[in-house]
């Protein structure tokens, strides 16, 4: 593992930290160099294998000077977290969080164009997994610890310490990353606010970016549902056949429809994209969803439920991911099973979709369990120097841009945080166009370079509107 650490080393190059500000081409190119030899640490989940990522991170800030240290959960799974120290006494503020995680998804590399784990780059765009999920953000995040330490060796004492982390094990639900740090060492990451994961920059139809700042999040449960039914020989086909009773209620299920839902942190978010939204119609609804009125609000729920990315936004989502059934070709099985992911929204009942699930299929042969119950977390406000600090950054980069608020339908450690009581908000710094932004955990995840440098500066904008006087 050291020979591996020091050959990456060698691939990045010495870490030299001058006072003065460095440019940003320096910037990007020193940061590409990062990311691809973080991205070429295979940190699959599982196994994960992270603590060699977080060996690497760990060395570079070492490097520059800045206090570092790695945490292992389980044999081969790491952290690191690093700080930058603030003003003391009476006028210091609370800490602030600049975090990511290191294990990515795995990959079916036949699907793949290039090596997933080579961080080949054409065209001024780098593919690899973990480009975007989130091993660039964790790259962003380091560089803008870096602008904050040439700041403190200019001379320059921070408002507030800021802390880096990057965790294990965030794909496979955080037990051994984010949960365990908050259960294991608290102090190390006790902090007012934290900047993660799991918003977008999105860049529009018409070539304008918006910064989706998530401030809530869907909570993911699995339901299993299974078919029963008689068994036999397949030579006899039996009315009642389990595989084809759990089709049918699949069909159902598939064609079934929660009922639309606005929280306060959608209805302002669609409020706020009504205003610049290129496509009249679609703007026109997002004003009908963020109006109040019920007629208006499905009227416009009817038309936005063409964009899947809105529509997960405006209802709990139901999707079947695994089926199970059968021993052989010429057995008629007695059951039949299907898992359902269930992304619920904030403060609604798991059970009480289950039961509308199961009045919608109408066969008392079919029963559904759930298996895996998330945790709901609380939203956060738009009304703190947080959010303003990114809207100040965000314009500094775009003077077009806005910033709206968020609810997403993936879940993320900002959960665990915000229950812990830090206030946690996702980003996704980087300016995306859908069809790129879709490749997450998906085949040729890429990042283009103009991307990560727009990201690299927005994250490090936003450290800096919170950290320096």
């Amino acid at each position: 593992m050291r020979s591996r650490l020091l050959s990456l080393l060698l691939l990045v190059g010495p870490l030299v930290l001058p006072a003065q500000a460095v440019s940003p081409d320096q910037t990007l190119h020193d940061a590409t160099a990062q990311l691809q030899a973080l991205i070429r640490i295979n940190t699959t989940n599982p196994p994960g294998n992270e603590l060699a990522a977080a060996r690497f991170l760990d060395s570079l800030f070492r490097g520059a000077g800045i206090e570092s240290r790695v945490y292992e959960s389980a044999p081969g799974r790491g952290a690191v977290v690093a700080r930058i120290r603030g003003r003391r006494g009476a006028n210091a503020k609370s800490p602030v969080i600049l975090m990511g995680h290191l294990d990515v998804v795995g990959v079916q590399r036949d699907q793949w164009s290039v090596d997933p784990f080579a961080a080949v780059i054409a065209d001024s765009v780098l593919t690899g997994r973990g480009a975007i999920d989130d091993k660039g953000m964790l790259i962003a995040n380091l560089q803008a610890m870096l602008a904050l330490q040439r700041r403190v060796r200019g001379g320059t004492t921070l408002t507030r310490d800021v802390i880096f982390v990057a965790n294990a094990d965030e794909e496979a639900g955080g037990d051994l990353g984010m949960g365990w740090l908050l259960k294991e060492h608290p102090d190390a990451i006790r902090a007012e606010y934290a900047l993660n994961e799991g918003g977008r920059t999105r860049i529009m139809a018409n070539g304008r970016k918006y910064v989706a700042l998530q401030m809530a999040e869907k909570v993911s449960h699995v339901v299993t549902v299974t078919a029963s039914g008689p068994d036999g020989h397949a030579s006899i086909p039996l009315a009642g056949n389990a595989i084809a009773r759990l089709g049918r209620a699949l069909a159902v299920i598939g064609a079934h429809r929660e009922p639309t839902v606005l929280t306060p942190v959608t209805t302002r978010f669609f409020a706020a994209l009504a205003t610049i939204w290129p496509e009249p119609a679609e703007a026109a609804a997002m004003a009908d969803v963020a109006s109040g009125d019920r007629a208006r609000v499905e009227r416009g729920a009817a038309v936005l439920a063409a964009i899947p990315t809105l529509d997960a936004v405006l209802r709990t989502g139901i999707s079947p991911t695994i089926l199970e059934g059968g021993i052989r070709s010429n057995v008629i099985p007695r059951d039949a099973k299907a898992t359902l992911n269930i992304r619920t929204l904030p403060g609604q009942s798991i059970d009480s979709t289950v039961a509308r699930l199961q009045r919608a299929v109408g066969d008392p042969r079919v029963t559904f369990a759930v298996t895996s119950r998330g945790e709901d977390s609380p939203a956060m406000s738009a009304e703190n120097e947080f959010f303003a600090a990114v809207e100040r950054a965000a314009r500094r980069v775009d003077p077009t841009i806005v910033v709206v608020p968020y609810l997403s339908t993936g879940a993320t450690d900002s959960a665990d945080l915000r229950r812990a009581g830090i206030k946690a908000y996702g980003l996704l710094p980087f300016p995306l166009v859908m069809s790129d932004e879709e490749r997450m955990h998906g085949n040729d995840e890429r990042l283009p370079l103009s991307a990560f440098r727009f990201g690299i500066q927005f994250v490090t904008g936003i450290a800096e509107q919170l950290a320096v006087p």
